[in-house]
Parts: structure tokens; sequence; C-alpha cells
């Protein structure tokens, strides 16, 4: 006779998983109850995000967008979810959600750099969960293993758009921003020979 351990799932308040980010050493998301922790980025990861973010930056300096990476929260209050996008942008002001200003709510465009534990996430329930907020209209999913560019535009009439972008010469252009980059220049110093570990 073989006995079997069940393991009960533990379901925190939105307010338990803030309190317990502030003291963690690493970075979990909140998924309308559970903690998931965020396994680390590869270099390759690193290097592209920061390479969009850096040629946005530049390219919509002296405008009104907010323009964050990496360790800016996101809240998504449909579907009770606490995330990290890689890139975010914010047409004027934020709207924080709470006292702080570690949490926003209002983005216009979001970028994931896709690793191969999460690609799957970030184009089917994830994507499902950002195109909650009322504010959102694009999204760029970037393949950090090969020159590729999935690109989402939401319509004036409410449909989304899917384009994709593939070879280092060829270009993306946003929609929601003035901002063109070519994929040579968003994979800059980017070694697909390199196997660095996997997120």
């Amino acid at each position: 006779m073989t006995t079997e351990v069940q393991t009960v799932k533990r379901f925190y308040t939105p307010e338990e998983y803030l309190a317990l980010e502030e003291q963690a050493e690493f970075k979990s998301e909140y998924r309308d109850g559970e903690i998931v922790p965020m396994t680390g980025g590869t270099t390759n990861h690193n290097k592209i995000a920061g390479n969009f973010y850096a040629f946005l930056r530049f390219a919509l300096r002296g405008n009104k967008y907010d323009i964050y990476i990496g360790d800016v929260r996101l809240w998504i209050p449909k579907y009770r979810q606490y995330t990290y996008p890689d890139v975010m942008v914010i047409e004027g002001q934020p709207i924080y959600t709470g006292t702080s200003t570690t949490t926003v709510t209002n983005p216009s465009l979001i970028v994931e750099v896709l690793s191969k534990s999460t690609q799957n996430y970030d184009q089917g329930n994830k994507f499902l969960y950002y195109r909650s907020i009322p504010e959102f209209k694009e999204y760029i999913l970037i393949d950090q293993y090969q020159y590729h560019v999935m690109h989402y535009v939401k319509t004036a009439d409410g449909k989304w758009v899917f384009d994709e972008i593939e070879g280092e010469s060829a270009n993306l252009s946003l929609e929601t921003v003035d901002f063109e980059i070519t994929l040579n220049d968003l994979y800059e110093q980017v070694d697909f020979s390199v196997n660095d570990g996997e997120e």
C-alpha cells in the first residue's frame, strides 16, 4: 500500500506578495495568488533589452514619455498579476498603484525579450493579461537566439495586427512612438554562438 503525499499549494494576497518582494533578494512575479520566482537573464537577453532601451530613450528625449527597463513592476488588476516587463513606455504621467512609485499600471508599449523557458507564456497568457490594460497599444517580442522580432499593434477599432521582422538588415518601426531601429543595432554585441545559460 502506497501513500501519496499531497502538497498544498500556498496562495498569497497581493499585499503578502508585495511585503515579501520588499525583503526578497531576487524578483518574483505574482500570478493571481501564486508567487513565481523569476529566473536570471542571460547576457544576450540583457544586451538586447539594454540596446532597445538605450536607442529608444535617445530617440524620444525631450518628449513626454517615461521609459523603464526591467526593475519597474506592472500591476494588471483584471487578472491580478504583478510582473516585470523588460521594457515599458508610458505616454504622459505614470499611474501608480499603492503609495510608492515602484508599480505602474498604464504602459502603452511593452517589450519582452524571449527565452526558451518564457516564450510560450510571453506570447500566450501574458499577452492576454497585457491586452486588458486600456492604454496598451503595442507589443514587441524579441528573439534572443536569432534576428527575429514579432510586432503587435492595436488598431483604432481595437483589433491587433501582427507583423514579423527577420534578418540583420531589417527595420523595426514602432507605431505608437516615432522610432525605428535596425535589427543590426538591436542585436549589437549579441553573440548567437554563445550559450550562456537558460532563463
